[in-house]
């Protein structure tokens, strides 16, 4: 979902390229499986083997189809990841008190404004940054009752977090309708339709496939609408 939604503001910028789609799609993929499978310690040393084997295949797309530079903000991306969630940390990020929505919602807008781009391009990062943000506030609301850290819904209560991640959507909107293209816009106020209603019905009780597949396919939405309404 991560790589549709990189893939959206690519054609945004008419910079399609598939190697490019093939790095995001390997960053995601092997950030995911370190994160997942971590502390599973028959698992570990595969995954460790895997993401390095990754990490290879990564710079050779990097050096291959771009620069130095692209090099280096990959490397930067990928120590944001490690910063996230990492055995090896005494304290890493998602033990930190709020900030776990916003860290995953920077780290994706610097994939889409920074890293695909020639430029960095500020409204790109707000846009995503804001959206994203929005979207892991419902995982929040899931996990309440076994996370062990403050969390939005824990602070403020389910519906404050509900109306923080409208609040977000919204502001991730105006945004859009300013500084890209009509269609675009379109795409993404569509898809804020469609996010609003899962998040209004956001509940800790709702089986995890309402989260992990609902909730996390709006990021591979904007792409889907766009195609549809092109």
């Amino acid at each position: 979902m991560g790589t549709l939604l990189a893939v959206f503001f690519m054609l945004q910028q008419n910079i399609v390229k598939a190697p490019t789609i093939a790095l995001i799609f390997i960053t995601f993929l092997s950030g995911y499986l370190y994160t997942k499978f971590q502390m599973n310690r028959r698992l570990l040393w595969k995954i460790i083997a895997f993401n390095v084997l990754c990490g290879l295949i990564s710079a050779v797309l990097i050096i291959h189809n771009h620069n130095i530079e692209r090099l280096f903000r990959w490397a930067v991306i990928v120590l944001l990841g490690l910063l996230y969630n990492s055995f090896f940390l005494d304290r890493f990020i998602r033990k930190i008190p709020l900030l776990k929505v916003f860290y995953v919602g920077l780290t994706w807008a610097l994939i889409n404004s920074w890293l695909i781009l020639p430029e960095f391009d500020a409204a790109v990062f707000t846009i995503s940054l804001l959206f994203v943000t929005a979207l892991v506030l419902p995982f929040d609301i899931r996990d309440m009752k076994v996370d062990h850290v403050v969390t939005f819904p824990r602070l403020i209560g389910v519906q404050n977090t509900r109306y923080l991640a409208y609040v977000l959507i919204f502001f991730s909107l105006m945004i859009s309708a300013f500084h890209l293209q009509t269609v675009y816009a379109a795409a993404l106020f569509i898809t804020a339709v469609f996010t609003f209603i899962l998040i209004y019905f956001a509940e800790n009780s709702n089986h995890d496939s309402y989260f992990s597949v609902l909730v996390e396919s709006c990021s591979g939405l904007p792409l889907a609408v766009l195609l549809l309404i092109q």
